[in-house]
C-alpha cells in the first residue's frame, strides 16, 4: 500500500496533538507499518528535559511505536472491508515486554518508527517496534495492546 494523508492517522487512532507522536505513514503491509516524526525543536519538553542537552524523552520514543501499533492494528482490522467501517473498538497498551535504548534523539531529528505484529492470540496482539534516526536503532521495544470498547 502507499503512504495515506496525515488526517487518515488521526481517523484510525484517538490521540491528537500535542500527544501524537505520528506524522505520516510511509507504508503499510499486512502485519507491518512505517511511519515517521518530525522532533519539533520548539517542543516545550526540551525546556525541562535536559535544557543544556536537550534529549527526546525515550518514553515518548516508546510511545510512538505504540502509536504506530495501535494504526497497525486499526488497519489489520479494516483489511478486507472498505477503509471508511468505523473501528469496533480502540487499541490500548496492556504491556510492555522489553526496551533497550541505543542512540539519543535530539530536536530537529526526523525519526522512523517501525512496527510488526508478532502474534495475535485472541484479543491481544503482540507486536515489536523500532526507531531509527539517521539510519540507526535509537529504540527498540516489544508490546502489547488489546482492543478495548468504546463505551
Amino acid at each position: 500500500m502507499a503512504a495515506f494523508p496525515d488526517a487518515r492517522i488521526t481517523e484510525r487512532i484517538p490521540h491528537r496533538p500535542p500527544f501524537l507522536w505520528l506524522d505520516r505513514v510511509l507504508e503499510v503491509s499486512a502485519d507491518s507499518l512505517i511511519a515517521e516524526k518530525e522532533i519539533d525543536p520548539d517542543l516545550e519538553l526540551f525546556r525541562g528535559h535536559y535544557p543544556d542537552y536537550p534529549l527526546m524523552p525515550g518514553v515518548l520514543l516508546c510511545e510512538a511505536v505504540f502509536q504506530a501499533g495501535a494504526l497497525l492494528i486499526g488497519e489489520m482490522e479494516r483489511a478486507g472491508d472498505d477503509n471508511d467501517r468505523q473501528p469496533q473498538g480502540m487499541p490500548v497498551l496492556t504491556r510492555i515486554l522489553g526496551a533497550r535504548f541505543k542512540r539519543e534523539v535530539r530536536p530537529g531529528d526526523t525519526v522512523t518508527i517501525r512496527v510488526a505484529l508478532k502474534e495475535r492470540v485472541g484479543g491481544a496482539w503482540f507486536m515489536k517496534g523500532s526507531v531509527r534516526v539517521r539510519g540507526k536503532v535509537a529504540v527498540q521495544v516489544e508490546f502489547a495492546c488489546a482492543v478495548r470498547n468504546r463505551n
